[in-house]
């Protein structure tokens, strides 16, 4: 359920019931002919699909992240990462205030991923929580799965669902060349935008939807697996 459709009534009513809880990490940056906003939307959505038969809380995605190597690229913001990590930190001690005991961070941007050592060491000093951290598009599992349907890439086909796409914006047919991993990782901004033009990495623009729909199914599977098996309970935890 999302968080924000309760009273704080109905969340402590919750709370009695299950300490779980998601927390969607986003970004706000480039994504080509799609929405600045696709890492937000779409982790933020994916989290409430996973939730929905269990009822757990879905907090509303954290619309900034880490992506300094986007800000040549206009609409893309980023935080500093004492400012990010500070923030990660400000969310868990304030769900654990709450009485959420085991939290999953669903990450929706890759550049997030050191929010994953923020939360260990919250955790180390929390021991009567669990914190999971979750990429739901970029695990293993899910990219190569994409990767076998065709080439993938910062926002190619693999991220333009209908809820990212700009009312009268025309996505491209076809496909680019993949931009060089290594070529991107050594550049800085005004070279990032040299090199990705019109933003996408590289690969087709677009797929048919059972492409897309076949990627999405299974990565809310897999989010929801990981929300729904392997915690500690309350009760085995005492």
């Amino acid at each position: 359920m999302r968080l924000w459709d309760c009273t704080w009534m109905q969340v402590e009513e919750q709370l009695e019931r299950d300490d779980r809880v998601l927390v969607p990490l986003g970004s706000t940056e480039q994504h080509g002919y799609l929405s600045v906003g696709v890492d937000a939307i779409l982790v933020e959505r994916a989290a409430l699909e996973a939730a929905e038969a269990s009822g757990v809380p879905v907090l509303p995605a954290l619309p900034f992240g880490l992506t300094p190597t986007f800000t040549a690229f206009p609409g893309t913001i980023t935080l500093r990462t004492e400012t990010y990590a500070a923030l990660v930190r400000d969310l868990l001690d304030s769900l654990e205030h709450q009485g959420f005991r085991r939290i999953l961070l669903v990450n929706g941007h890759g550049g997030n991923a050191p929010a994953q050592g923020v939360a260990e060491a919250w955790q180390a000093e929390h021991p009567h929580c669990q914190v999971r951290f979750h990429g739901w598009l970029i695990e293993p599992e899910i990219w190569g799965l994409a990767g076998e349907i065709a080439p993938v890439s910062h926002a190619s086909w693999v991220e333009n669902f209908p809820a990212v796409r700009i009312a009268g914006v025309e996505v491209p047919d076809g496909a680019k060349p993949l931009v060089p991993a290594d070529q991107l990782a050594d550049a800085d901004p005004a070279e990032v935008r040299r090199l990705l033009g019109d933003g996408p990495g590289g690969g087709p623009y677009q797929r048919p939807a059972a492409d897309t729909d076949r990627v999405w199914q299974a990565a809310v599977a897999l989010l929801r697996e990981r929300l729904e098996s392997g915690w500690t309970t309350q009760e085995e935890a005492a």
